[in-house]
């Protein structure tokens, strides 16, 4: 309404605006309301130098979904609540309890003093103010002639360059403790402390002229040391001279600017900031630039501005009881926070010279705060409802998922992004072809560093940063891999061997090679850069390269052409079931058996068990996730790895422990003390006769897994009664039912030429995907603009050669 605040009905609908209650009114018959404000008061100069409140009546949607940080000392704020009640609009403030039932009373105490997900995101901010080290004044420093370099700092144990310490007493530098993301040390800094009784040590890297981060081993917290600057003059550290970067870098550590923070950011240059639609930036709600990246990526595409943005009514007005659990109206939000340009306005030229005048340059409130959407997308998701950083390419494909999930209108905008791919394998022995078909929505480009042109430059880098490395020296000038496109390419369009891989026409195992092409191309493709890898320590590691990335992108050659003239299929039988002599081994045949019946997608079994998971793990994953994909699997993982059956092999229920009790898992034994069905069904399906099958429940008290092992443990019954079906066959009729399920209606993709021109990357700075920064590039209007979560600027030397996930439209042909 004309005084702005935020309307809560009694079924917790939120709405803004008098006119958007009233639709909402009119639509559902609720009448009573809940109406919020918060009245701003801005802090100015006063004549004698003190502060004078400037009263403004800000919009709660302000505070809430922009970046108006109304915590800080230049605020403060009061908030009023009324009751309101339709049609007539007649008001009832708020608290009064003489004329309200109590249970209104109740119901309006519930709503003012539940947590919303802008509380439960940010906890941080309420911080506790630190307090000072009561070993600050007394500390004891040695004097040993230790004096720290300005760089090339490593711990001192274990050589890690990341996280390191600096302890006060003695100068040791040494590493702090391992996160659970993967980041971190090895904890050398508190067993030094736990050896010596050093309390006090200071993190490398955080020092400025104002100070530095401290930590307090004995007293358990980050503390403030009053005396920091005479403690680190005496290992020659000069605070004055230590001037840090936004990206944590001194700004004398690397030169020329080659860094990878530096250049991705831009750093350096004067960037003009861009207002207006499409130009609004998103707050950092602490490690969340994967999704902000992602997100302004996503509405730079005209199908999700007309899927979201341009439905905006139709979503509102058909949104649920609770919106804030609704994935279309949280994307219709966002959508229209980045596109309508009213979280994205120039300040005005008073503002500009009352800055000047007081010779400070405040950033503007501008840009939005995606607290609510970020707490719908991480729900029920152990990884997304942390602050830690993400792999900003498997948000990107949760999103997708979402979207799928979430139909809005007959339009579905992840179409644009999805396409088939053709898996050709080949045996290599009779040269037989089998032709599959999938659908993905990303095309991942391995890196091919040994095609890099410049080699003898890196063997020189390498050879000199290590010398650097031996006299505690800065190191030399970064040289950074140079990788032609093509290269990569080439790369994924070549035949990779075939892991384990069984002939059908040899109906043994051979050697085979399999080859991918594109059966469709889409209207947008996504390209990812496979720049995370594993060494040979198991230990996930970052490929540093620059690749040359094109423009315009014809990839027509990679179309797919189906079977060729002269070839000759594989026939379709699938690998025999080998039962060996061993009881325990022919149990697991039979587990995974069972898993092949429950159709477990093994392609992402494969792609965790890549990661270094173990193979159990990874099909208990996929099992317990639904098949829907490594992704959602890869959380799974996370979330349980700690459990002490983790690596355990997959028990399906009933068919282990759980089916202890006899038929509860399955229904109720029957009056003549017959096995249920269900479980009698099973045995028959993996080739044993139905009296067997019954003998073996009734004497193990229908346990499936104990009757399995009564079965092998009678070979005289299993002769007498030959196998009803064979395996081979039963599995066959399980892949055949698969396929009969999936291959119904097919996915909707949209086909068409392979010519396409670049418009988006998304980079990535840091040494793994947990941890470091993302930033947006995209080409507006003709020109590239950088998005770096809050500041939104005229890109004056995009990085296209520093990407991560690039994005390219199709040229209309």
């Amino acid at each position: 309404d004309s005084e702005g605040g935020l309307y809560v009905c009694t079924n917790t609908f939120l709405g803004f605006g008098r006119e958007h209650i009233e639709r909402h009114y009119r639509k559902t018959g609720q009448c009573v309301y809940l109406h919020l404000k918060r009245h701003v008061t801005e802090k100015v100069p006063g004549a004698s130098g003190g502060a004078l409140p400037k009263r403004r009546n800000a919009k709660l949607f302000l505070d809430l979904e922009t970046n108006s940080d109304l915590n800080s000392d230049d605020f403060e704020y009061e908030d009023e609540a009324k009751l309101v009640i339709f049609p007539d609009h007649y008001e009832i403030s708020l608290p009064n309890i003489e004329e309200l039932p109590a249970l209104v009373t109740i119901a309006c105490d519930a709503l003012l003093s539940a947590k919303s997900p802008y509380r439960k995101q940010d906890p941080d901010s309420w911080e506790e103010e630190l307090q000072a080290s009561k070993h600050a004044k007394t500390l004891v420093q040695l004097d040993n002639g230790v004096r720290i370099p300005p760089s090339g700092w490593k711990c001192s144990k274990c050589d890690l360059r990341e996280n390191l310490w600096l302890n006060l007493t003695d100068g040791s530098v040494l590493c702090g403790k391992w996160f659970f993301d993967g980041s971190g040390g090895n904890g050398h800094a508190m067993e030094h402390y736990k050896e010596t009784g050093y309390p006090l040590a200071v993190k490398l890297g955080t020092i400025t002229p104002d100070g530095a981060d401290v930590y307090s081993f004995d007293e358990e917290e980050p503390v403030l040391d009053p005396h920091i600057a005479k403690h680190l003059a005496h290992f020659g550290i000069d605070m004055l001279q230590m001037q840090v970067t936004e990206n944590g870098l001194r700004d004398n550590d690397i030169k020329p600017r080659v860094s990878e923070w530096e250049v991705i950011q831009e750093a350096g240059v004067k960037l003009k900031p861009m207002y207006g639609p499409g130009y609004t930036g998103m707050k950092n709600l602490g490690n969340s630039c994967y999704l902000n990246a992602v997100m302004q990526a996503i509405f730079s595409i005209p199908e999700f501005q007309r899927a979201y943005v341009g439905n905006l009514p139709r979503i509102f007005d058909y949104s649920p009881h609770d919106p804030t659990q609704d994935f279309n109206t949280q994307m219709a939000k966002l959508g229209h926070g980045l596109l309508s340009g009213q979280y994205s306005k120039p300040p005005m030229k008073s503002e500009l010279i009352e800055q000047v005048m007081k010779e400070e340059h405040k950033p503007q409130h501008n840009g939005i705060s995606p607290r609510m959407f970020k707490a719908f997308i991480s729900k029920s998701h152990p990884e997304y409802s942390s602050n830690r950083q993400q792999d900003a390419q498997e948000f990107f494909l949760h999103l997708i998922n979402l979207v799928e999930r979430n139909p809005v209108g007959s339009e579905n905008p992840s179409d644009v992004f999805r396409f088939l791919v053709e898996e050709r394998t080949q045996c290599c022995q009779s040269r037989k072809v089998r032709y599959t078909e999938r659908v993905d929505y990303i095309m991942q480009l391995p890196v091919a560093m040994e095609a890099a042109t410049n080699k003898d430059e890196l063997i020189a880098y390498e050879l000199k940063r290590r010398e650097a490395e031996a006299a505690r020296r800065p190191p030399p000038e970064l040289v950074r891999a140079k990788i032609p496109f093509s290269a990569c390419l080439q790369a994924f369009s070549e035949p990779s061997n075939v892991e384990d891989f069984w002939s059908s026409a040899l109906q043994a195992k051979s050697a085979g090679v399999k080859t991918s092409r594109f059966a469709s191309f889409p209207e947008y493709l996504v390209v990812q850069i496979k720049k995370f890898t594993f060494g040979l320590d198991w230990i996930p590691k970052k490929l540093d390269v620059s690749i040359d990335m094109p423009d315009f992108l014809d990839i027509n050659h990679l179309r797919a052409r189906g079977l060729q003239p002269g070839e000759e299929e594989l026939p379709d039988i699938a690998p025999p079931i080998i039962i060996p002599d061993d009881p325990k081994v022919r149990l697991l045949c039979f587990r995974r058996y069972l898993l092949v019946a429950l159709d477990i997608d093994e392609s992402s079994v494969m792609q965790l068990a890549e990661m270094g998971f173990p193979l159990e793990a990874c099909r208990k994953a996929v099992y317990y996730t639904g098949n829907l994909g490594a992704e959602v699997a890869f959380n799974w993982i996370i979330a349980h790895m700690e459990e002490p059956d983790f690596a355990e092999p997959l028990v399906i229920p009933a068919f282990g422990e759980v089916a202890s009790s006899g038929a509860a898992a399955f229904g109720a034994v029957g009056l003549d003390n017959q096995p249920p069905e269900e479980m009698v069904a099973i045995i028959i399906s993996m080739g044993f006769q139905r009296n067997l099958a019954i003998q073996a429940l009734k004497a193990t008290n229908n346990n499936l897994e104990r009757a399995l092992e009564w079965i092998f443990s009678h070979p005289e019954l299993e002769e007498e009664s030959e196998p009803a079906l064979d395996l081979m066959n039963m599995v066959n009729n399980a892949n055949a039912n698969t396929l009969a399920e999936t291959g119904s209606e097919g996915p909707r993709i949209k086909d068409g030429s392979g010519r396409y021109e670049l418009f988006g990357f998304i980079s990535h700075m840091g040494t793994s995907t947990m941890s470091g920064h993302y930033v947006c590039h995209l080409k507006k209007e003709g020109r590239w603009v950088i998005y770096n979560d809050l500041r939104v600027c005229a890109s004056e030397r995009p990085p296209k050669d520093l990407g991560y996930i690039y994005f390219y439209h199709r040229i209309p042909s």
